[in-house]
């Protein structure tokens, strides 16, 4: 009798024992989702170490150059589908670049750029920009998958030549003009 007794309360216990365990499992709510919507916006932007040159010119000389070098500094994200990315400078007139108050002119033709150290070359291209024959392409970069996201770095040295043509002949004054730096991405 002492065995069926401490079996039944062995069995008590042992269902007092699940059943405090079945009820101390966890419950669970049924999921609710949240749509997560991220948009990386295209981006394109071009930025100057500073923003004036100033020439000490001699006349007819081949070397008149800037004061200061400029450094372009080209950032960009783009989009799948952009192969190339160009920078640019330009003036909006190729016979006017630099102009004194009298109106004599010093054209693009004689205002040189050389880019990180290369060859120093007119501005007298047709660019995306400015004035027919008024500029010239800095810079092409072929967009890839590997570079949609990047930058690079330009420095510029100015130089304005006066020789040829009837620059020797400029009278003495002030010219002023304003060259445009811009990048372009192209499909």
């Amino acid at each position: 009798m002492k065995t069926a007794r401490l079996m039944r309360f062995v069995v008590v216990m042992l269902a007092l024992f699940v059943t405090s365990l079945v009820s101390a499992q966890a419950i669970n709510s049924g999921a609710q989702p949240i749509a997560l919507n991220a948009t990386l916006g295209e981006s394109l932007t071009l930025t100057l170490s500073a923003a004036t040159v100033n020439f000490t010119l001699a006349a007819g000389s081949a070397a008149n150059a800037g004061s200061t070098n400029i450094t372009a500094t080209t950032a960009w994200t783009l989009k799948p589908g952009r192969t190339a990315l160009g920078v640019y400078a330009y003036f909006a007139a190729a016979a006017t670049a630099l102009i004194d108050g009298s109106g004599d002119s010093i054209p693009s033709s004689a205002f040189f750029i050389s880019d990180n150290a290369g060859a120093s070359t007119a501005l007298t291209n047709t660019v995306a920009f400015g004035g027919a024959n008024a500029g010239l392409q800095i810079a092409t970069v072929p967009i890839t998958a590997a570079n949609r996201t990047s930058s690079r770095t330009d420095v510029m040295v100015y130089n304005i030549n006066l020789t040829g043509g009837t620059l020797p002949q400029l009278p003495a004054g002030t010219y002023t003009g304003t060259l445009n730096i811009q990048a372009q991405a192209t499909p």
